[in-house]
């Protein structure tokens, strides 16, 4: 217990519940509850469906983050500065949004969802950057771990909780209102700390776009380390894609789907991911990666039995909660383990391409799995979804060793900032 309250109680860790959290916001306000608003609008479904691709920044963020490698903006900063600028932008465009009409304005709706998503993703590649930038060693996984449950609550909260207040408030209050959480939120921006390590940024574009590829593929492995970050999850991300459809078609009620799949769930991660973090403080990320990776995958078993008794309440919270405890841990691990691989000159367009190939992994993986439970059954698909863990963990020996302490592809000295 005196080891974790040292980790999470540090300042660095802290403040960056608040910066997950202004990371987060943002997304169901342009995706679910952008959706719930323009239905409840009687706008055509197939305008709603088209409205999906103003989503795309978040795919693409890598074409711009060189950006905010070589540029810094002379508030707070070389990461700092970029997190305030994206987050006044962001509550600017959240509440002129909640002033559009969906409905009579739809291309000026577009305009602005499209407007917070590009600057939420912007947010996103100058916080993760930011993050492991300002984290020591033994921080990485407290501070994933901790961003990740900022980021979780702040999605509850702008799609569970904003659907609830649209019941008693009009659209536009709603929308006020979470654009001045964000504003709020920026007082995180103001007292987290600054990175100690003093960095050279690159001095031209070209070397901001050039230089972050050169020094991470100048490492030994550095290609098969893609394909082993976009298969450390695959067993998670091909359970997690069926998991609403699977316990409705059990006969669960959509209240209770969302009251155990997505709050019970909610906390379940939270305490995984805090777990995890503790964990990783303790016996290092690479040992967390090796433990982890067996336990998510086993933890698909639990669904295997619940498919197997059926309707059964006890056993679907006990399912949840072993699948989003397991899955909390293995995040924190591996995004601690993603945040120690970035070269500190680059870490924005470097954790930005590496964590694009996660949400690849996760996309593409749930392209199957339909074919999948037509053809095995519920009980079948979620026994086979371990499988999916066996590549992972071939790699986990070259990419981390139980042995090593840190990643084995680690910057060599002559890639480290001078």
């Amino acid at each position: 217990m005196k080891d974790w309250l040292k980790v999470y109680g540090s300042r660095r860790v802290l403040c960056l519940l608040g910066l997950g959290f202004s990371s987060g916001l943002p997304l169901a306000l342009t995706g679910s509850t952008l959706q719930a608003w323009m239905t409840s609008a009687e706008v055509d479904l197939r305008l709603i469906g088209i409205f999906s691709l103003v989503g795309l920044p978040y795919t693409v963020k890598i074409l711009w983050a060189p950006l905010m490698d070589r540029y810094s903006i002379p508030l707070l900063g070389r990461r700092r500065g970029w997190i305030l600028t994206t987050q006044l932008l962001l509550a600017a465009s959240i509440i002129a949004l909640g002033s559009a009409s969906p409905a009579a304005m739809p291309w000026l709706t577009a305009c602005l969802a499209f407007a917070i998503a590009f600057c939420s993703a912007s947010q996103d590649i100058v916080f993760d950057a930011y993050r492991a930038d300002v984290l020591a060693q033994k921080e990485l996984g407290a501070g994933a771990a901790t961003s990740v449950i900022g980021y979780r609550i702040a999605m509850l909260i702008s799609g569970a909780a904003a659907l609830i207040l649209s019941d008693h408030l009009s659209w536009t209050m709603v929308y006020g209102l979470m654009g001045l959480l964000m504003i709020g939120n920026m007082a995180f921006t103001l007292l987290a700390p600054e990175p100690t390590d003093q960095v050279i940024p690159p001095r031209t574009m070209k070397e901001a776009v050039l230089d972050p590829l050169a020094s991470y593929f100048r490492r030994s492995g550095a290609v098969e380390m893609l394909l082993f970050i976009m298969v450390y999850k695959l067993a998670d991300a091909i359970a997690g894609a069926m998991t609403t459809p699977f316990l409705l078609d059990l006969g669960f009620s959509r209240t209770d789907v969302g009251t155990v799949n997505k709050a019970f769930g909610l906390l379940s991660t939270i305490f995984g991911t805090l777990a995890g973090g503790g964990i990783i403080a303790r016996i290092g990320i690479n040992r967390s990666l090796w433990i982890f990776a067996f336990v998510q995958a086993l933890s698909n078993l639990s669904f295997t039995a619940l498919a197997m008794v059926g309707r059964n309440y006890p056993v679907m919270v006990a399912a949840v909660g072993m699948e989003n405890i397991c899955g909390g841990m293995g995040t924190a691990a591996f995004i601690a383990f993603l945040m120690s691989l970035c070269d500190k000159r680059f870490t924005a367009t470097q954790y930005a391409l590496l964590s694009s190939l996660m949400a690849v992994t996760r996309v593409l993986a749930g392209v199957p799995t339909g074919f999948m439970v037509t053809s095995m059954g519920w009980a079948m698909f979620y026994a086979v979804s371990t499988l999916g863990a066996l590549p992972g963990i071939l790699l986990l020996p070259r990419f981390a060793p139980w042995n090593g302490t840190a990643p084995a592809t680690a910057p060599t000295p002559g890639n480290q900032p001078s």
